[in-house]
């Protein structure tokens, strides 16, 4: 699991968003924040984000609320 995630934190917020499918305002929606905090933050690298912030974008980003699904 820990060779998986090499290098996450250095892609920026936007690659990682593009990636699980979200727009800015479905990833604001789900983090319950304003869509203008996400949008400032699009162009940084997960590891520049300011750490309140990056500690709700992570498990998002990652993927971990989605393996809780039970019928998935």
């Amino acid at each position: 699991m820990l060779f998986g995630r090499f290098g996450f934190k250095n892609k920026k917020v936007k690659d990682l968003r593009k990636n699980r499918g979200y727009t800015a305002k479905e990833l604001a929606e789900r983090l319950r924040i304003d869509t203008a905090r996400i949008q400032r933050v699009d162009e940084l690298k997960l590891k520049e984000v300011p750490q309140p912030l990056q500690k709700k974008l992570i498990p998002v980003l990652r993927g971990d609320d989605t393996d809780k699904i039970p019928w998935l």
